[in-house]
Formats: C-alpha cells, structure tokens, sequence
C-alpha cells in the first residue's frame, strides 16, 4: 500500500541498536528514507544479482534487516507468515501467527502489507488481519495477540482496504495506530511481553473514507526534547508525547478543507531538519509544518502548502534542505520533483520514463543518489544532489509486481518483489 551526504536529521529515536549495516523498520536506520553507507550500484544486470530467494506466499511489506538476518512477512495457505533469512538468501526458519485475511486491491493490497521491525533482538509483526506478534531472532514466538479482538470496537471489516500502517519503536515499546471510519487510537505495547501500556483515542471529523487512513506513524524528536509519534491521517497532522502516554500535544488541519469524503490517506508523512512534510488529498497537496507549539498550530506552524506536487502513495523524503516527491497519479505519474525545504520552490523536476505501471515504493536516498522502484521492479537512479533533474540509471532485471520499498545495507540492495527476494552488488 527508501540514499553519504551531509544530513542533519532531527531526532529519530527506537529502542533498536542500529548498526551500519542494519535497516530496522520500513524507512531505514534513520526513520526517514535515507540509507547509511557508500557505494551503491547505479547500474546493473542480470550477473549482478547475486542471490534470488523464493518467498512462502506472497506479500508486499518492506524487509527488516539487523545484522545478517533479514526478517519479512507473507500469507500462505490462509496462515500469516514470518520469515528469517540469511544475508546468502538461505532460509533459516518461518513460523505462522495467525489465519490471514486476503487483500482487496488487487495485486498492491495483500494480508500482509505492513512491514515488520526490528529492535536488535525481537521483531515485531503485524497482518491485515489484526494478528500482531513478536518472535526473537531464533524463530521463537515471544508474544502475540489479536488487535480487533483486543479492541473489539475495530474489526477488520472497519477498514474499507487494506492494513497498510507498519508498527514503530519507541524507546519503550512498540506502537501501532488505526484510523478507520469509527474509533480511531494509538496503543503503545509492552516490547517483551506485549501488555497494553497505553492507548490514546485519536479523535478527528473526518467524513466517511477521508476517516480510512494507511500511513505509518513517525517517532522523532519535538524542539523541547520530548520523544514523539507524528500521525498522519484522517484529515490531521497530530504530535503525541510519548511519556504522557500518547497525549496529543500539536495538530495541523484539516488538510480537507472542502470535507471531500473520499480523501483517504495512504503516503505517510517525513521529519527532518525540524519539519514535518505531510502529502495529502490523494496526491493533490503537499504541506511543511515546523514542529512545535502546542494546541491547533495550523495558522502559525504551517510554513507552506503546495497544490502543484505531492504523492498518493510514495512517501516523500527530506535532505539536505531539500524535498523529493514521487508523484504516482495517473496525470503525472513518474514525475520527481525537488524542491527547497523552507520556501516550496522548485530546485529541479524530470519526468522518468512513461509506463502503464506506476510507483509505490517509496524513495530512498543513498550515497547521494535517489532511488526510485516502479511497480513492474525497475529500479531508476537520479542524482539527488544536482540542481536539475539528471538521470543515472534504469535497471530492469527483475520483472515482477513491486511495491515494497528496496532496502540499502553495506553498498547491496535487497529488492523485495511479491514472490521473491533479491540481492544486488555489483
């Protein structure tokens, strides 16, 4: 439903030791969509995949990796699935959590689109169909329940799609929200037991599906110190404090100003550099937001908003004083666009090659260099430091339905299709 330069990230916080070479959640080691390390391929061929790996079931979330293991999860046979496999794409165990539920958007939507996360010694799993667990490194089951049945005022059957939000570290627990046409929250798990350590209803008057939201939450930093979750959705930009047990100190809205009912939301929100990029209105806005304050903080945190650029799906990224968007509606599809961090204005755009498919991945910035990976698993590579749109690479050796975001660890890229997996080096 992820690219060494010089980056001055604000804050982002897990209770994961990250290593060089690990990617804990969907969006990297920096919760922002940018890789560490050097040395990635721009282009490749066929003999630069070193190793491809036949998955159980299909899926679409992102892989986590921590060390030489690589965690992610499929549905199979009616059963939900977590995998471990090593960096020589051997399998070295899967175990099921629960009975899955089937995706209703096609070939994009499955029961398993939430991307797992990793603290170091467990990772944590959640599926479309509310099963939501923690295994250790050794495939051992350390916990596990079902969130509808935990808070039966949600059923699966809320959702008008599918499950697209992945669950986030604190330094404390593990998150998950839910934004659906009813009661909408954020809960806060125990990370070794998986008690309910808190739960804080996320109240908005969003009408009918603009209520359904898929993003994933972003933990950071607020200017104060305090350790955060961002939430995007549901027409609202809200901030929550972690140690007040998710109490909302900030929110910017609504992004439905005209109360359209079907502007659900799927691209998730970015920090950095202490703004918050929120996209919107199914690809139609693109709102900056300063962090801070407190309260409604819409008319004197909001630094712009943009109706020429924004993103339905992809989520956009920030570096360097600068934003990427990936734009993914049909109009426009594949069209990139940079533009200043503080002022809006456009530094470059460029239009990648036109294709029936579209993007879902999210970009990701390595070494320089953006990555942008298309539904039919072609990988384009632009230089993200340039002051025009330049392209460097178009890598089609994989031809298979793609929407998980690549992950970038030690110069190799794990490209993650519906049925396999994939290492690239050159």
């Amino acid at each position: 439903m992820q690219r060494a330069i010089c980056l001055v990230i604000l804050g982002i916080i897990s209770s994961a030791q990250v290593n060089a070479g690990d990617w804990p959640s969907w969006r990297g080691p920096n919760g922002n969509g940018v890789a560490n390390g050097v040395g990635y391929p721009t282009k490749w061929s066929e003999s630069d995949i070193k190793w491809k790996a036949k998955l159980k079931g299909i899926g679409a979330s992102t892989p986590a990796v921590s060390g030489d293991e690589i965690f992610l999860t499929t549905t199979h046979q009616n059963k939900n699935i977590v995998s471990c496999y090593g960096m020589d794409g051997s399998e070295r165990w899967s175990q099921e959590l629960g009975a899955s539920i089937d995706g209703k958007q096609g070939k994009d939507g499955t029961g398993a689109n939430p991307s797992p996360v990793v603290d170091g010694e467990r990772v944590f799993v959640y599926f479309k169909s509310g099963d939501f667990g923690c295994f250790d490194f050794s495939g051992k089951l350390q916990w596990q329940l079902n969130v509808f049945e935990r808070f039966a005022e949600v059923t699966s059957k809320t959702l008008w799609w599918d499950l697209g939000t992945s669950p986030v570290l604190t330094k404390d627990a593990v998150v998950i929200t839910m934004m659906h046409t009813g009661p909408s929250y954020l809960a806060a798990f125990n990370c070794a037991d998986g008690k309910v350590l808190w739960k804080h209803d996320r109240v908005t008057d969003a009408p009918e599906e603009a209520a359904q939201s898929y993003t994933t939450p972003i933990v950071t930093t607020n200017p104060d110190g305090k350790e955060v979750i961002i939430v995007t959705g549901a027409d609202y930009v809200t901030c929550h404090d972690v140690a007040a047990k998710g109490a909302e100190l900030w929110r910017v809205g609504s992004l439905n100003p005209e109360n359209d009912k079907f502007f659900r939301s799927i691209s998730s929100s970015v920090a950095g550099e202490g703004v918050v990029i929120a996209p919107y209105a199914r690809g139609g806005t693109l709102t900056a937001i300063k962090m801070g304050g407190s309260g409604n903080v819409t008319e004197s945190h909001v630094m712009w908003t943009s109706p020429d650029t924004s993103a339905d799906v992809p989520t956009p990224l920030i570096a360097n004083g600068r934003v990427y968007v990936v734009r993914d509606v049909k109009t426009d599809r594949g069209t990139i666009d940079c533009l200043d961090l503080q002022t809006k204005e456009p530094i470059w755009s460029g239009q990648l090659p036109q294709h029936r498919m579209t993007f879902r991945a999210s970009p990701i910035l390595a070494d320089g260099k953006l990555y942008v990976t298309r539904q039919d698993g072609t990988v384009f590579v632009v230089d993200a430091m340039a002051d025009e749109f330049k392209l460097l690479g178009e890598n089609r050796v994989v031809d298979e339905h793609t929407i998980a975001t690549p992950v970038f660890i030690d110069g190799k890229i794990l490209l993650r299709t519906q049925d396999h997996l994939y290492l690239i080096s050159t």
